[in-house]
């Protein structure tokens, strides 16, 4: 008998989060796997929410590369931001590392760049905590 494939538990990333969510007009942020999976999410965003959105910016994420690979005649594009409009607000995402994307809703008042600029502080951060982490021990003798 097969046992199921588990997808590995990521490290609990929301406290990258909490410097964006002192922003003015910042509503909602999540670290959302390349997946599909929520990695840290703001104490406000419901858990169901949560999920659509990781789930539906996974697949907006593809989807940018690939329009942008289109138009630009080349497959090895990058998406270095992704930004929505609506009536509601903006939703702004931008890569955090490795098949991972950092993600933030703001009301329609929001400055744009600050947020912009505050999510790369965030991302580096991210980065910077991730590359010093000492491995993690597996339990495995070596």
């Amino acid at each position: 008998m097969n046992s199921p494939t588990r997808r590995r538990v990521a490290e609990d990333k929301s406290w990258v989060l909490a410097p964006l969510m002192e922003l003015p007009h910042v509503i909602h942020a999540a670290v959302i796997s390349g997946d599909g999976f929520i990695e840290g999410a703001s104490p406000g965003l419901q858990r169901d929410s949560g999920e659509g959105v990781a789930a539906m910016m996974s697949a907006l994420q593809g989807a940018g590369r690939a329009v942008t690979a289109a138009f630009a005649g080349k497959d090895d594009t990058r998406l270095r931001q992704t930004v929505i409009e609506s009536d509601e607000g903006f939703v702004f995402a931008i890569p955090a590392g490795e098949n991972t994307c950092l993600a933030v809703f703001a009301g329609p008042e929001v400055n744009m760049g600050v947020v912009a600029h505050h999510m790369q502080i965030q991302v580096t951060t991210l980065g910077n905590k991730v590359m010093n982490s000492p491995a993690r021990d597996t339990g495995n003798p070596v």
